[in-house]
């Protein structure tokens, strides 16, 4: 059986009071979640210390939005995996959709941010997808498969997670149909040499459409943005039928 990963990627949102302040309202509806589902929160850099300390001792995971292929040196705005493993990080999201478009995050860059997180024992969450021109010119299927040949090059893929973002769907409100989505993730798994890496969906992921998406066969949970900042929202996503 494969495992199942809740993840909430906070973005740039929530100080360090507000993120206590959604910890104390999120903990207690995890009492009945069932132990298979694996619930990671991704906060911003400056969180990650005192969500540690909170999360301590209960079945929420950390985790970083993005790791440098470095241990340390002169880069200046970015964070090593020594860093984040010493404030007990256990996660870390890797080539977001909007690190490669805002930022010039790159296939190789990728790469080697995915190296760096597993050498330290951090699980990389692995982002893949298409915008919309590209979906238009039925580039889904090629776009996807030159990802994942070249991001995953000497890649361990038992210690991996890969999450598929229709760039489309992120933040826009439009969420890519389930069986759709079922079906491109259904590719994503024929291209890997380990059948069991858990395999997200992301995009519009909302506590109304929570249930479809999981109830597809090939969708290993849910990686999402703005329906994790709330705690009654992110709990009902946790916490699907």
């Amino acid at each position: 059986m494969r495992k199942i990963v809740i993840a909430g990627n906070w973005k740039m949102f929530k100080t360090q009071a507000e993120s206590e302040e959604f910890l104390r309202g999120f903990l207690p509806e995890l009492e009945e979640t069932p132990s298979i589902r694996e619930v990671v929160l991704c906060p911003p850099f400056t969180n990650l210390n005192v969500m540690s300390k909170y999360l301590h001792g209960s079945r929420v995971s950390l985790g970083a939005q993005n790791v440098h292929w470095a241990e340390n040196g002169a880069y200046t705005g970015e964070i090593a995996a020594p860093m984040l493993l010493e404030i007990g990080v256990r996660y870390v999201i890797i080539g977001h959709s909007e690190r490669r478009q805002y930022f010039g995050e790159t296939d190789e860059t990728v790469n080697l941010r995915l190296k760096a997180a597993q050498k330290y024992g951090l699980t990389p969450i692995l982002c893949v997808g298409e915008t919309k021109q590209q979906r238009d010119a039925g580039e889904t299927e090629k776009l996807i498969s030159y990802q994942l040949k070249h991001d995953l090059v000497d890649i361990d893929q038992t210690k991996l997670v890969i999450a598929y973002e229709p760039i489309w769907a992120i933040g826009t409100g439009d969420t890519c149909e389930s069986a759709e989505a079922n079906r491109v993730i259904g590719l994503i798994r024929s291209q890997l040499t380990n059948n069991k890496v858990p395999i997200q969906y992301g995009g519009s992921v909302k506590p109304n459409n929570i249930d479809e998406i999981m109830a597809q066969s090939e969708i290993d949970g849910v990686l999402v943005g703005g329906a994790s900042l709330e705690p009654d929202s992110f709990a009902r996503i946790v916490n699907y039928q």
